[in-house]
């Protein structure tokens, strides 16, 4: 049988949304970004989270002694409606004596096969992964 996933959203005001994950209250999600994260916000935040979780994970079990590691995450969008996303920029700082080729095969793990958010955006879309390592 295959996985699913539900997720229930509540209109509270403006363009405002609560959440209910199964584990219990998910985020605000706001059409405008002014009192919540926006659901375009929310995509590149489940980009990054996703693959960065691959990372560490990856890392880790490789056991190299990974000190910290951040995601910046750039979408580019189209101009006009739906602005949907056209390519992706992640940037991953690393800080820890890891080997590069470890943390570029923990990245292409992730990439291409173990991130199930970038597996689920559209097939056309490029996406740039870099990083930058710091020994810690």
């Amino acid at each position: 049988m295959a996985k699913s996933l539900e997720v229930s959203l509540t209109w509270t005001h403006d363009l405002v949304f609560d959440t209910q994950l199964p584990s219990g209250p998910g985020p605000s999600l706001d059409g405008n970004s002014a009192v919540a994260t926006s659901p375009t916000q929310a995509v590149a935040l489940a980009l990054g989270a996703c693959m960065g979780i691959d990372v560490v994970n990856i890392l880790k079990k490789g056991r190299h002694d990974l000190k910290a590691l951040s995601v910046k995450v750039i979408g580019a969008r189209a101009d006009g409606p739906p602005s949907y996303f056209t390519g992706w920029t992640l940037h991953y700082d690393i800080t820890g004596p890891v080997p590069e080729a470890a943390i570029q095969r923990a990245i292409d793990l992730s990439r291409d096969t173990y991130c199930s958010v970038w597996h689920s955006l559209r097939r056309d879309a490029p996406l740039e992964v870099t990083y930058t390592r710091v020994d810690g």
